[in-house]
């Protein structure tokens, strides 16, 4: 494994390094714009971030993921977002929000192993570790929700995608071995222990770029808010439980009634969801990931062949546990609970049916969850 000084040169002296993990969604799907409940957790693999000040007026940034762009080199004084500095824009924008031109120069070594694609928050990762980092460096004080919500603005502001806040959330707050239920409205949060003693946390990519994702998501959000302006008495979706939207759903047209269903049922799955893992049931938590997934491809029509094939064959294995869509739909990825002892003919019984299927070779990552945030090592 490189090091720091490998890329730059110098000394180790003064070396710090930060980390911060990758997430995903157990369940809770497109209800986190409505002011609703998610259930992620964080992961154990994520973004590590190594630096060290330079003495110059220069930050200079290098990530082993991303070598082909070598050294990106940048004033203290000009942190602006620019599009040719690619990946280097998530920690720039960091710099620029927490520091606003009183950084100093650095250097900074970023290795991430969240697989590239998988769709578990790398983003998320490298803004965490890098607030985490500048926060700690120049002594700001800040709290771990601080450095969450100026992560988000930057990933909205700087980068200029419009993301919740579960990413940031889980990525920050992460607890190993905990999956944590955050009400996305008031951002009041729960651990929820996770009875994951042998059953791995297993990604499939289907490796089909989301490319409806964007619009679809925009056309959703904003039936969603149509829907809630004909709804009086309540300031989003997320207040709604199952009686009371059986009340008001006259109201709605049958698409709005479509998707605010999604949105109701989901709420009350995860809230549901997170009761039984604290009573320990997790293959009760199983079947509400299929339901979930169910409701994703009927209510609110975000699946797609890719997912439904990758799900439809998880459930016919002998030791799924759980298998839904997570994310946005349209391509991306699944999320399944498996017996450990069953991962490899899990990976290679789903990876031929979804082949069979669709012609395409899926991608599996077996992950674990792991805890938030924090300084691994500190100064020398």
């Amino acid at each position: 494994m490189k090091k720091l000084t490998d890329v730059f040169g110098g000394k180790e002296e003064g070396v710090r390094t930060f980390f911060a993990p990758g997430r995903v969604n157990l369940i809770g799907e497109h209800t986190d714009y409505t002011g609703g409940l998610v259930l992620p957790c964080a992961l154990g693999v994520g973004t590590y971030v190594s630096a060290r000040e330079n003495g110059t007026d220069l930050i200079r940034l290098f990530s082993e993921n991303f070598p082909e762009a070598g050294i990106i080199e940048v004033p203290v004084y000009h942190l602006a977002y620019n599009p040719e500095d690619g990946w280097a824009n998530y920690p720039k924008g960091i710099f620029h929000h927490l520091l606003q031109g009183d950084a100093r120069g650095m250097d900074l070594y970023y290795q991430g192993n969240i697989p590239n694609g998988a769709g578990l928050s790398s983003s998320a990762s490298i803004e965490i570790a890098t607030a985490i980092l500048v926060d700690e460096w120049y002594g700001l004080g800040h709290s771990t929700l601080d450095l969450v919500l100026i992560s988000q603005e930057v990933e909205n502001r700087y980068i200029g995608v419009n993301c919740g806040i579960m990413d940031q959330f889980a990525v920050g707050f992460g607890k190993a071995n905990r999956g944590i239920l955050l009400d996305c409205g008031s951002l009041k949060y729960d651990y929820i222990p996770l009875p994951l003693e042998g059953i791995s946390i297993v990604i499939a990519n289907s490796n089909v770029r989301r490319e409806l994702a964007g619009s679809a998501y925009n056309k959703r959000r904003k039936t969603c808010e149509d829907a809630l302006l004909k709804l009086e008495g309540i300031a989003s979706l997320g207040e709604l439980k199952p009686d009371e939207f059986a009340r008001m759903m006259p109201r709605l047209s049958e698409e709005e009634a479509r998707r605010v269903r999604h949105v109701v049922t989901e709420n009350d799955r995860t809230r549901r969801g997170a009761e039984l893992l604290r009573n320990g049931d997790i293959y009760g938590f199983g079947q509400l990931m299929k339901e979930s997934h169910e409701s994703l491809r009927v209510d609110y029509e975000v699946t797609g062949d890719a997912l439904d094939t990758l799900v439809d064959a998880a459930w016919q294995h002998h030791g799924t546990i759980g298998a839904r869509m997570t994310g946005a739909g349209f391509g991306g990825c699944t999320v399944n609970l498996v017996a450990e002892t069953a991962v490899p003919s899990f990976i290679q019984e789903v990876g031929s049916a979804y082949k069979r299927k669709t012609g395409r070779d899926a991608s599996f990552y077996v992950v674990k969850a792991g805890a938030g945030a924090s300084e691994v090592t500190s100064a020398r």
